[in-house]
C-alpha cells in the first residue's frame, strides 16, 4: 500500500482583500483546446487542479498562467511532487480567512465520504474542492461547502466540459463554472 501525502499551502489575497482562483479537474491528458485561452483571460491569482491530470505535461502551460496547486487523482502516478491532498489557506497577512481541502475523490452524490469529512474537520477546512465525478457541483454536507469544478477534459456521458472559479470580493465567497469552449458562465439548465 502506498502512503498518502498531504501538503499545506497559503495563497495571499490581494491588497484589496479580493482573490480569484481557477479550478480545473479531470483533464485526463487532454484539456479542452480553449481552456488555456479562457484561463488566461480570467487572470486568476492561482490555479487549483483537483486531480486526474493524466499526462503531467498538462500542468506546464497552467504554470505559465498562475501559481499551480495540483493533487493526484486516481489515474495519476505516485510521484513525490504531486500530493494526494492539499490544505490551502487563503490568507490576509498572517490571518487565515478561509481554509480549503483539495482532494480528488470526496463525494458520493451530494454527500461527503466519511473519511473526507473527518479529514476536513481535522484540518478545520470549511470548503472541500474535489474532482472525479466530472459533475459540476456546489453543495454543503456536514457543515462543509463542497465544490466540484466539473471536467475540462474529454466529454463523459452528457456532462458539460467546464472549469470552476472561486472568488472572494467585498467579503463574499462565490463559486462559479465556466464553459471551456466559450469562456461563458455555465449554470445547470
Amino acid at each position: 500500500m502506498i502512503a498518502t501525502t498531504h501538503l499545506r499551502d497559503a495563497i495571499p489575497l490581494r491588497d484589496d482583500h479580493s482573490l480569484r482562483l481557477a479550478v480545473v479537474a479531470d483533464t485526463h491528458s487532454t484539456p479542452h483546446a480553449k481552456t488555456l485561452e479562457h484561463l488566461r483571460a480570467l487572470a486568476p491569482d492561482a490555479i487549483l487542479h483537483a486531480g486526474d491530470i493524466g499526462d503531467p505535461e498538462v500542468l506546464e502551460p497552467l504554470k505559465t498562467i498562475a501559481p499551480l496547486y495540483a493533487i493526484r487523482g486516481n489515474i495519476d502516478g505516485h510521484g513525490a511532487d504531486i500530493p494526494d491532498h492539499r490544505t490551502i489557506d487563503l490568507v490576509v497577512g498572517e490571518r487565515v480567512l478561509l481554509r480549503m481541502l483539495l482532494t480528488h475523490i470526496a463525494v458520493y452524490g451530494p454527500r461527503l465520504h466519511a473519511n473526507i469529512a473527518r479529514l476536513a474537520r481535522q484540518e478545520s477546512a470549511k470548503v472541500v474542492v474535489c474532482g472525479h465525478s466530472h459533475v459540476p457541483f456546489v453543495g454543503e454536507d456536514h457543515g462543509i461547502t463542497i465544490f466540484n469544478p466539473g471536467s475540462c477534459g474529454p466529454r463523459r456521458f452528457a456532462l458539460p466540459i467546464v472549469f470552476g472559479t472561486i472568488e472572494i470580493a467585498n467579503g463574499k465567497l462565490r463559486f462559479g463554472h465556466v464553459e471551456a469552449a466559450t469562456g461563458k458562465s455555465w449554470v445547470p439548465g
